[in-house]
């Protein structure tokens, strides 16, 4: 394939991808295109800052993210890591801030009449 249709074919791809529909590229198609899904890189002083920017302690955070305190506390420490869905959670978190607030519900009497 001619390197210029290879980048062509690649930024339509990472494009369509982008956009979130629906393709059926295998990985090893991506890469021949020159594209990469990066690893999520987050350390623990990234951890704690946006735990901080969202103003929660660690164990609201924890039930906010559906993990056990201690694992926010470790990770926070850098003796854990955080792993999978999480890593890709938390970078979400680290770009919208925002993002988990549907899942803080205010509860009062008021809200059962």
């Amino acid at each position: 394939m001619r390197e210029s249709i290879k980048k062509a074919i690649g930024s339509t791809a990472y494009d369509l991808l982008k956009n979130g529909i629906s393709t059926s590229f295998t990985d090893k198609e991506l890469k021949k295109l020159g594209i990469e899904i990066p690893e999520v890189e987050i350390d623990a002083n990234d951890i704690k800052k946006i735990r901080q920017k969202i103003k929660m302690s660690q164990s609201v955070f924890a039930k906010l993210l559906n993990v056990n305190p201690s694992s926010v506390r470790q990770w926070e420490q850098g003796k854990r890591r955080p792993s999978g869905p999480t890593k890709v959670l938390l970078e979400l978190l680290k770009m919208n801030p925002d993002l988990l607030n549907y899942r803080i519900e205010f509860y009062s009497k008021a809200k059962q009449a």
